[in-house]
């Protein structure tokens, strides 16, 4: 059977097609239009070369979206190649330049001469949405974050004891933060009012001890610094950014958790302890929900960067490292979850306290224990049962 290999360097407006057959030989090399007319044109001039084509793209999201969603929906074999892989595999190509043709050219290449590139296949409805729900999610708390850090840098050029006063994460010291910003204002309303304010504001737990914190800082300091006042207005902008960076964080919470609690391993993977709904959200968009693509639980866990490689060279042996290539999502998962764990699950607190007292450092007690639930949590999903304290012993055949 003839077959032939298409690398696609993915663009915004348009991607450069290079099609390659058994021999490395150039048949097609052509910029194509990020549009389904176009790519349907590609789809069929390239299926028109052989019997059978592979496709391999540098790029999963944004612009290939609809390359890929035309390539699925027809049945064609696609494999991912990450960019850092191409750009060290240029090195081994002649020429100096950098062109889209070029990249294209060693996507097919290479999608011709390596066997361990990812293969991509259509997911579920539901699994895009957690993607897509799960990467908004990340995008508002790293903005979150960002915003939290200019907040605190503005205050601590306002008054240093105000900015130890407030925990900018909590919603009443934003709240406030809204209204009066600096020592002067602050001690100029006074306490009592202060703390009306705050109540008619919406703070009703804790207004009358957050009035009191407040006050007591902002008295002690009379001094007025350079810029204050424009220092103030970016306080109340940032406070109300953050007011509304959390109400969107909570909105795609809700949505995550309806549309996780849709998944039929919902169930199976919250019972594991230290994972809950996000967690688990963030579990199925990383794996697909589908264990077919891990045979064992060892090709989960090298998958998250949890099964050491060796780097041996001359006398040294026995040099083990994390992987270069793993998923870094996957990975967060089971070692953030193996830290939640360990502070309120007894058994993995047990397991924890058994590797420092062979002499691990925290983090590599953390990962053995990450590596551990591995084996669970792929056991529970090929079962399909709910974790148990002590798991049920095996039927008689």
């Amino acid at each position: 059977m003839q077959r032939v290999w298409a690398g696609v360097d993915i663009g915004k407006t348009h991607h450069h097609a290079v099609v390659i057959d058994s021999e490395g030989k150039r048949l097609l090399s052509r910029r194509v239009a990020n549009d389904e007319g176009a790519l349907t044109a590609l789809f069929a001039e390239v299926t028109a070369l052989a019997e059978e084509a592979v496709w391999a793209v540098d790029i999963m999201t944004g612009g290939a979206a609809l390359l890929l969603a035309v390539l699925l929906d027809h049945g064609q074999q696609v494999r991912y190649i990450s960019s850092t892989m191409v750009n060290r595999a240029a090195d081994g190509y002649r020429g100096a330049g950098k062109t889209d043709a070029k990249d294209a050219a060693i996507i097919a290449d290479q999608a011709r001469m390596r066997q361990d590139l990812t293969v991509l296949r259509p997911g579920p409805e539901l699994i895009a949405e957690l993607r897509m729900l799960v990467a908004r999610r990340q995008d508002l708390v790293a903005d979150r974050t960002r915003a939290v850090n200019r907040l605190r840098d503005q205050l601590l050029a306002i008054c240093p004891a105000l900015e130890r006063a407030l925990e900018v994460t909590n919603k009443g010291p934003l709240i406030l933060l809204t209204g009066y910003q600096t020592p002067a204002a602050i001690c100029a309303v006074g306490q009592d009012r202060l703390e009306e304010w705050l109540r008619a504001a919406g703070v009703r737990r804790g207004a009358s001890e957050l009035a009191a914190r407040v006050f007591q800082a902002a008295s002690s300091q009379t001094v007025t610094v350079p810029g204050e006042q424009m220092a103030a207005l970016l306080v109340a902008q940032l406070a109300t950014e953050l007011i509304r960076l959390n109400a969107l964080i909570d909105d795609v919470d809700a949505l995550i958790a309806d549309r996780f609690g849709r998944h039929e391993l919902a169930e199976i993977i919250v019972s594991m302890p230290g994972i809950g709904v996000l967690l688990g959200a963030e579990f199925l968009a990383a794996t697909g929900g589908d264990m077919t693509a891990f045979a064992s639980p060892d090709r989960l866990a090298g998958y998250a960067g949890l099964a050491p490689v060796p780097r041996d060279s001359g006398r040294i042996s026995g040099n083990l490292h994390r992987p270069r290539r793993y998923n870094r999502a996957l990975n967060r998962v089971f070692y953030t979850s193996a830290l939640i764990s360990v502070r309120w699950h007894s058994d993995s607190q047990a397991f924890y306290e058994r590797k420092r007292a062979e002499g691990k450092l925290h983090t590599q007690a953390v990962l053995a224990l990450a590596r551990r639930r591995v084996n669970v949590v792929w056991a529970l999903i090929r079962d399909r049962r709910c974790y148990e304290a002590t798991p049920p012993l095996p039927q008689a055949a």
